[in-house]
C-alpha cells in the first residue's frame, strides 16, 4: 500500500529549467507544484470528505439522543436495529478506509515526492550558477537555505490540506448543522467567526515578517558558524578561538531575539483565542438550552450544539497553530527564495553549439574586467597564443592573472572584450564543451570530501582503474596514497581525504589534483601555480612530467616559482591588467625590465611582487 502511494509521482522527472524563476512567492511554489496538481485537487477533495464526515457523525449523535428519548427500550432494536448496525459498520470499517486513503494520499505521496522535489530542483539551478555567485556568499547560508526550505515549502502544502481546507469545510458544515436545528444557533456562531477572523488576520500580518526575520537569523548562525569551521586550520593557528565565539554568539543572539519576539505573537494569540472559545460555548451551548427551555429547540439539537462547540473549542487553536505554521513556512521559503529564486546571469547563448577544438589556437582580444569595480582586474589586455604552444604569465598579487584564466574559462563573462578559441567566441560555445576543453590545476588545490578514486576519476569518470593509477603515478601521488586510511578503515584509493582535502598535507592535494588533470588530458591546460605546494624534491621529480603533460597541448602556466615557467617558449608580464613585457625567458632578462627585476629578487626560486623592477 505505501509504495502505491509512495510513487504516484517521481520527484527527479525530467522537466524544462528556467533561467530566470518567478520571484513572488505564489508563482514560484506553483512552479515547483506542478508535478502535484492532480494529487492536490484529490487531497482537498478527501480533506472535504473527511470534514463532511465529523460533522455528520456529531449530527447522528444529536439525531441518537433524541431517538432514545422518544423511542420505548423494549422497541427501539426493532425500529432502528439496522440503522444503528450501518452506521456503526460505516465508523468501523468505512470511515478508516477513507481516513487511510486521505492521510496516504497527503502523508505518503505527496510530504516526501513534495520536498524531495523541491529540494532536488533548488539544488539544480543553484548548481547553474556562475562561480562569481558564490563567491559572494556563505557556502554554509546557502547549504541552509537548500536544507531549510523544501521542507518549509512541504509544510505550508500539508497545512492546505490538513488543516485549511478541513477546517472551512468544517465550519461550512457546522453552519449547516446549526442551521439545520435552529436558524437562530447561526448568529452566536457568526459573531464568534468574525472575531475569530479578525484574530487570525492580526496573527497572520505579524507571523509572515516575524518568520522570515527570524529564518534569516538562523540563515546567518549557519554561515558564520560553517564558516569557522570551514577555516578551522585559520582560527587556531591565529589563536581567534575567542573571537570566533564572539563573533557566532552575536548571530546566535539575533537569532534568539529574533525568535523570542516571533513567539510573543503565539502567546497573544492564545489568550485572545482562548477569550473567543469561551465565548462560543457561551454563546452557542447557552443558546441552545434557552431555546430548549422555551420549547423550540429539542435535547439532541442542544446535545449536537454542545458536542460541535467542544470540537470547534479544541479545533480553533489547532486551526489557529496551522495557519500561523502555514505562514510562518512561507516566511521561510520566502527567506530562502533569496537564494534559489536568483536567476542565472551566465547562461550558454541561446543555440550555443559545442566547441568545436581543432588547434587550440586562444585569441584574447581587447579584454577588460573589473567584476563591476572600475579597478584592478584587466585593462583593454591583447593575447595570442598559438596552437601547441606553452606561456608562462608572471605578475604581481593583483595583477590580473586570474582574472585572464577564469575570464578563459568563462567563470565570469568579460564586461568588454573577447575570447577566442579556434575562432570561436567563447561566449557562442556551450559552457560545457569550453571546460572539458580545458585542464586545471590551481593553488587552492582544495579536493571533495570523497574518497581519492573519486577525487582522481573526476576528470574523467570512465577511466579504467589502470588508466587511474597510471596517473597517480605520473603525478608521484601513487606511493602515498596507497599507505593512506581513514577512521573508518578505508585504504589506499578508498580512503576518504576529508572536506577539501583537508586529511592531506599541501603536497599530497596538489598530485592528486596534478593527477586529476593528467587523467583529463584536455587538449588546453591550465597551470596556477600548479608546483606552489610541493617541496623542491618533489617538484623536480614531477617537473619532466609536467613537460610531459604539456607536449601536445596549449598551455598557459601562471607562477611565482620563475625556474618553473623558464624553459617555456613565451612569458608575458602583466602590470595593472595589461601587457607590459612578452618574450622569451633569455629575451626579458636582457632588456632588463620588469620580469628582469623579478628574477634577480628571487630567494629559493620564488618571486618577490611586492617590489618594483628598477
Amino acid at each position: 500500500m505505501f509504495k502505491y502511494f509512495e510513487n504516484l509521482v517521481d520527484p527527479y522527472e525530467a522537466y524544462d529549467e528556467v533561467d530566470v524563476p518567478p520571484t513572488k512567492i505564489w508563482p514560484f511554489i506553483k512552479a515547483y507544484s506542478v508535478p502535484f496538481k492532480r494529487l492536490f485537487w484529490i487531497a482537498a477533495i478527501m480533506s472535504v470528505i473527511v470534514a463532511a464526515v465529523e460533522v455528520w457523525l456529531i449530527y447522528y449523535m444529536g439525531r441518537i439522543v433524541d431517538v432514545l428519548g422518544e423511542a420505548e427500550p423494549t422497541t427501539f432494536l426493532a425500529d432502528y436495529g439496522w440503522e444503528v448496525f450501518a452506521v456503526a459498520m460505516f465508523i468501523v470499517f468505512l470511515r478508516p478506509i477513507i481516513q487511510a486513503f486521505d492521510v496516504g494520499i497527503l502523508n505518503n505521496a505527496i510530504l516526501p515526492n513534495y520536498g524531495t522535489l523541491f529540494r532536488w530542483r533548488a539544488h539544480k539551478h543553484v548548481l547553474r550558477q556562475s562561480v562569481g555567485w558564490f563567491e559572494n556568499d556563505f557556502a554554509g547560508r546557502i547549504a541552509n537555505r537548500i536544507m531549510q526550505t523544501p521542507p518549509a515549502a512541504g509544510e505550508a502544502v500539508f497545512q492546505v490540506f490538513d488543516a485549511i481546507t478541513f477546517s472551512i469545510a468544517y465550519l461550512v458544515g457546522a453552519a449547516v448543522l446549526l442551521w439545520g436545528g435552529d436558524p437562530r444557533l447561526m448568529l452566536p456562531l457568526l459573531i464568534w467567526l468574525a472575531l475569530y477572523a479578525w484574530l487570525m488576520a492580526w496573527t497572520i500580518k505579524r507571523v509572515g515578517p516575524a518568520s522570515k526575520a527570524s529564518s534569516d537569523a538562523r540563515s546567518q548562525v549557519t554561515g558564520r558558524v560553517v564558516d569557522s569551521y570551514t577555516n578551522i586550520h585559520s582560527v587556531k593557528l591565529f589563536a581567534h578561538h575567542d573571537s570566533e565565539i564572539d563573533f557566532a554568539k552575536e548571530a546566535i543572539e539575533n537569532a534568539r531575539t529574533t525568535f523570542a519576539a516571533e513567539m510573543r505573537i503565539f502567546t497573544k494569540m492564545d489568550l485572545m483565542l482562548m477569550t473567543l472559545n469561551g465565548l462560543l460555548i457561551v454563546g452557542v451551548v447557552g443558546w441552545a438550552i434557552w431555546l430548549w427551555v422555551q420549547g423550540t429547540a429539542s435535547v439532541g439539537v442542544v446535545a449536537a450544539a454542545t458536542a460541535l462547540t467542544l470540537r470547534l473549542n479544541a479545533m480553533t487553536g489547532w486551526i489557529m497553530w496551522a495557519l500561523t505554521s502555514f505562514f510562518r513556512s512561507l516566511g521561510v521559503v520566502s527567506e530562502g527564495m533569496e537564494t534559489i529564486a536568483q536567476p542565472i546571469t551566465l547562461v550558454d547563448k541561446k543555440g550555443a553549439t559545442p566547441l568545436k577544438l581543432t588547434d587550440g589556437k586562444i585569441d584574447v582580444q581587447a579584454l577588460s574586467h573589473t567584476y563591476g569595480g572600475g579597478v584592478g582586474g584587466l585593462d583593454n589586455l591583447t593575447l595570442s597564443i598559438a596552437s601547441g604552444e606553452k606561456v608562462g604569465i608572471v605578475g604581481r598579487s593583483g595583477s590580473g592573472k586570474s582574472t585572464l584564466v577564469k575570464l578563459l574559462l568563462r567563470f565570469y563573462d568579460a564586461e568588454q572584450g573577447d575570447v577566442l578559441i579556434d575562432g570561436q567566441n567563447i561566449r557562442d560555445v556551450t559552457q560545457d564543451s569550453l571546460r572539458h576543453a580545458i585542464g586545471m590545476v590551481s593553488q587552492d588545490s582544495a579536493l571533495l570530501h570523497r574518497s581519492v578514486r573519486d577525487n582522481i576519476l573526476y576528470g574523467r569518470p570512465d577511466a579504467t582503474e589502470e588508466q587511474m593509477i597510471e596517473a597517480a603515478k605520473r603525478a608521484q601521488a601513487h606511493e602515498f596514497i596507497l599507505d593512506l586510511s581513514d577512521p573508518e578503515g578505508r585504504r589506499g584509493y578508498d580512503a576518504q581525504v576529508g572536506e577539501r582535502g583537508v586529511k592531506l598535507s599541501g603536497g599530497q592535494r596538489q598530485r592528486v589534483t596534478l593527477a586529476r588533470v593528467i587523467l583529463k588530458n584536455a587538449p588546453i591546460l591550465v597551470l596556477d601555480e600548479a608546483t606552489s605546494a610541493l617541496d623542491s624534491e618533489v617538484e623536480a621529480a614531477i617537473q619532466d612530467t609536467l613537460y610531459g603533460v604539456m607536449e601536445g597541448k596549449t598551455v598557459i602556466a601562471i607562477a611565482h616559482r620563475l625556474s618553473t615557467i623558464a624553459q617555456l617558449d613565451r612569458i608575458v608580464v602583466i602590470e595593472g591588467g595589461t601587457i607590459v613585457e612578452n618574450g622569451t625567458h633569455d629575451a626579458l632578462l636582457a632588456q632588463g625590465g620588469l620580469y628582469a627585476g623579478f628574477w634577480q629578487r628571487q630567494s629559493g626560486g620564488f618571486l618577490n611582487t611586492t617590489e618594483a623592477a628598477e
